[in-house]
């Protein structure tokens, strides 16, 4: 990531610079000491019921083991170094944030998307209370306090009755942009017991972004437990891919086809190449799937949209232009994963040069149309 896409020498502040940015892929964190799992944060937000129980038995996700993930980041909370704030932890101070992020980056709108917030727990119960306080800690200690972030309203999705209820509960609440799910589903996404989720999201306007990462259970492979924590990182384009083909397969779009879906943190250059070979298979196989009325990569390229990071980076570097060419420049969605390690500067986050037109769409306008923000 060396090219200068915003004509400036050197990294300078953003705001020096007329081009405003959507950040669509920010992950704050809550403060303070943690305890089986959740932060002391949260407890505020946590009825005494869920506070102890927490306190008793902490919180087990859908894993082969107990604590954590078997792969060890590149830095601590998978963080950049320089961004822990005095005294805490990587998105947990929003002063810091708007310090080193926010304000030199001209990011006029940000879209928080909470991490490690009860989304897979075993309990569907403590899930749903864990990501209802979650909802309530965005709200009350980030978008109010500063109007350009909007949350996420981050749900218990395996638990769809409880999902809705939060849905419900959010909807047409300004300081929230989207529903927030992860791609490690327990089942295929578009399958339906999903569906009810998928109901009140498009009845609420709200769209749908899909994170990477999750607890479904299984391993991202198709066979076992990967050793490394790069095999990790590269599947995340697959178990985009393999969500990717559920919703459209399954008929989710014939179904809620105003449901719009944000594919995020998993790359973008395979879709292009994923909507060819559903088009090939389908013309022999129609006949299985009379529920589609058009062909899968009409669907991808209507109800799909896609963040920038981690962005792939072919050589010549032209050619991810033809792939946002082929996808359409109105669904590519700029992010930068802060305060991750492999956070991207919007200086530098994409590899080729663009027109006026289109790096406006890609890095604010795109983020405004499909979250409704005028």
């Amino acid at each position: 990531m060396t090219v200068d896409v915003l004509n400036r020498s050197g990294i300078q502040p953003v705001t020096q610079s007329k081009l405003a940015i959507a950040d669509c892929d920010i992950h704050p964190r809550p403060s303070g000491p943690s305890v089986g799992g959740v932060s002391r944060s949260l407890f505020p937000y946590l009825s005494k019921q869920w506070q102890a129980h927490i306190e008793n038995f902490g919180v087990t996700y859908r894993l082969p083991w107990e604590k954590g993930s078997a792969y060890p980041k590149g830095q601590p909370l998978a963080s950049r170094i320089d961004s822990w704030p005095p005294g805490g932890q990587p998105g947990g101070d929003l002063a810091f944030m708007a310090k080193q992020h926010l304000d030199p980056n001209n990011v006029t709108l940000g879209i928080l998307n909470p991490l490690g917030a009860g989304q897979g727990a075993m309990n569907l119960d403590l899930s749903a209370a864990i990501t209802h306080a979650t909802n309530e800690w965005q709200k009350a200690e980030w978008t109010s306090q500063d109007e350009r972030l909007k949350g996420s309203v981050v749900i218990p999705y395996e638990d769809a009755a409880a999902s809705v209820k939060e849905i419900e509960l959010r909807a047409g609440d300004a300081h929230f942009a989207q529903i927030l799910m992860l791609s490690r589903t327990a089942a295929p996404m578009g399958q339906r017991q999903y569906w009810p989720i998928f109901a009140a999201a498009e009845a609420a306007g709200l769209p749908i972004g899909v994170h990477a990462f999750g607890y479904g259970g299984n391993a991202i492979t198709s066979s076992g437990w990967g050793s490394y924590y790069l095999e990790e990182m590269v599947g995340h384009a697959q178990a985009q891919q393999a969500l990717t083909v559920s919703l459209i397969l399954e008929g989710v779009f014939e179904r809620f086809p105003k449901l719009k879906f944000v594919m995020i943190e998993g790359g973008v250059a395979w879709a292009a190449s994923l909507g060819w070979r559903m088009d090939a298979q389908y013309r022999k196989l129609k006949q299985e799937l009379p529920h589609l009325k058009r062909l899968p990569s009409e669907y991808l390229r209507s109800n799909i949209w896609f963040t920038t990071q981690p962005i792939e980076e072919p050589e010549p570097r032209t050619q991810l232009a033809e792939i946002f060419d082929w996808m359409g420049w109105d669904r590519i969605l700029f992010a930068t994963d802060y305060p991750h390690w492999d956070f991207d500067d919007p200086a530098h986050a994409l590899p080729f040069k663009m027109t006026d037109t289109q790096r406006r769409q890609v890095f604010l306008e795109n983020a405004k149309a499909v979250f409704g923000i005028t």
